[in-house]
């Protein structure tokens, strides 16, 4: 569904929510939300600067990876407008297998997912050396 054929007033990410809350039970529904109610007022506020899906506290240990992969995805959409966003679990010899959202076409090219999976195993090099030379300055090395 294109965002030209949703009604006036809908953003594809209403239509999203609105189809988990059709498949999701109650419970994970309601948890969902509170996962992404704080990225979504961002959003639509227009705020900058990082935002979080916070999994720390009493619910972080006890959130089924279901959950955590719809929540990913409705921010994909209220980001993208796109619908047809998938969850793609890529494998990296640095950080192992990472979760990652992209667009359907992305996802089923596996030259893409490979550049994918190579940047991630740079970006967690550089993290790397940065928290070694963190270290050794005597700086946090947990931000």
């Amino acid at each position: 569904m294109s965002e030209s054929e949703l009604p006036p007033d809908e953003r594809p990410v209403d239509l999203y929510l609105d189809l988990l809350r059709l498949r999701m039970s109650p419970a994970d529904y309601a948890l969902l939300l509170r996962m992404v109610e704080p990225v979504l007022q961002a959003i639509e506020e227009q705020r900058v600067g990082p935002i979080e899906l916070s999994l720390e506290g009493a619910d972080g240990d006890s959130v089924s990876q279901e959950v955590r992969d719809e929540a990913s995805l409705v921010v994909a959409v209220a980001v993208t407008g796109r619908m047809d966003n998938q969850i793609v679990e890529i494998e990296t010899e640095e950080a192992g297998p990472v979760r990652v959202v992209t667009d359907s076409g992305t996802a089923a090219d596996p030259a893409r997912c490979r550049e994918i999976a190579d940047f991630i195993g740079e970006r967690h090099r550089q993290d790397e050396e940065l928290r070694g030379i963190a270290e050794v300055s005597g700086l946090p090395t947990d931000v």
